[in-house]
């Protein structure tokens, strides 16, 4: 991939997914997270707000003194207050925020275009004169008028800026709709790079943020497990596997790591991954029904996108309703009772009425009690 095609990937798990109503991570969890994030070798950590007080700021000095090789950057408004407090963090970056569609201007604000284009000015004209890396983030530009986007990007670019955010902070686009937009300005502002960040109201962030790409955005703003305002950020796990699968974008970071980091992250939210989540469910690679079994265990292409060792998981055959002979040979041989398929054949009935009776997948003990029955009938 050469490097004017390059995506880079940055997480906002440690600012917008603590955002999260009830999330908290203290400084030993952001600790983890973040070296785990970099250990993986996520490209850019949004990791705090540091206008938010004393507390907050030493736990971003904290991520500084870690010497990561990700960079770290800070969410900030665009106020020169919120820049000096990052400044003081040892912060090298900064995002700063700029409400940019009419309705959050006129109704969150109470302010007018003009007073938007003189904010930015004033704030990135500040942090361009510290030497500040500067990505300016047009909040809910997902409703905002387009050609007073293209003005504000013009704006920002012509002071300095290194990249714009464009937040579809209410998460109400759909793919094409972002692609369009991120297009758009892509065509009409090209010297600035775009990131995108996506809201999953809708359950379209993932698709959004790849979205986005296409239109000809570089950056990918994403969370562990999705976490986030309302109903989350587009998942990291899913976008960086996503772009690898089903676009051929490969953006170096180490997928064997998502399990161990989304288990952290879930622990540090009090919030467990689902079993079934996109990527990284423990049961994502559980099979049942006896033609997938099959299936996998002759080729795991048939029905896998990709090994689950490639994200940090393990494959499960498991027992149920709709077992066939291969997947309940291969059940006993995960507990370790090797089986033949005519054995496997006798068992199944039985295999199948228990999974009915006890509405589930049969467990180890299960199978051990069905076997157990079988051998005393035969030896009877």
């Amino acid at each position: 991939m050469g490097e004017q095609n390059k995506v880079f990937i940055g997480d906002t798990t440690l600012r917008d997914g603590e955002q999260t109503a009830g999330v908290v991570f203290n400084a030993r969890e952001k600790i983890a997270i973040a070296r785990h994030l970099d250990e993986m070798g996520v490209h850019e950590l949004e990791c705090g707000i540091p206008a938010m007080g004393e507390e907050e700021r030493e736990s971003i000095r904290a991520l500084v003194d870690l010497g990561l090789s990700a960079r770290l950057i800070t969410w900030n408004r665009a106020l020169v207050t919120d820049i000096e407090a990052s400044i003081a963090c040892g912060i090298e970056a900064v995002d700063i925020s700029l409400s940019v569609s009419d309705i959050m201007i006129e109704h969150k604000i109470n302010k007018s275009r003009d007073w938007v284009q003189e904010q930015l000015k004033r704030a990135l004209g500040f942090a361009k004169g510290k030497g500040l890396y500067v990505c300016v983030g047009g909040e809910d530009a997902s409703r905002a008028d387009g050609d007073f986007l293209v003005e504000l990007m013009r704006t920002a670019r012509d002071h300095g800026a290194d990249r714009f955010r464009f937040c579809d902070t209410l998460g109400i686009l759909d793919p094409f709709a972002m692609h369009e937009k991120v297009a758009r300005l892509n065509a009409a502002v090209p010297e600035l790079e775009i990131e995108v960040h996506a809201h999953n109201d809708l359950g379209l962030a993932t698709a959004n943020a790849l979205a986005g790409v296409r239109g000809g955005a570089r950056y990918i703003s994403t969370t562990v497990n999705g976490l986030g305002e309302r109903a989350g950020n587009a998942a990291l796990e899913e976008v960086v596997m996503a772009l690898k699968v089903a676009c051929g974008i490969d953006v170096g970071i180490d997928t064997r790591r998502f399990r161990a980091v989304s288990r952290l992250v879930g622990r540090a939210s009090n919030r467990e991954v689902p079993a079934w989540k996109a990527v990284v469910g423990e049961k994502v690679f559980s099979h049942e029904s006896g033609l997938h079994a099959d299936g996998v265990l002759k080729d795991p292409r048939n029905y896998e996108l990709f090994p689950p060792e490639e994200v940090g998981l393990t494959r499960h055959i498991v027992a149920g309703k709709h077992s066939g002979t291969n997947g309940i040979v291969e059940s006993y041989r995960q507990i370790g009772i090797p089986i033949s398929r005519d054995e496997a054949q006798e068992l199944m009935a039985q295999v199948r009425s228990t999974a009915q009776r006890i509405k589930g997948p049969l467990a180890a003990k299960d199978l051990l009690k069905l076997h157990q029955a079988r051998t005393v009938s035969l030896a009877a």
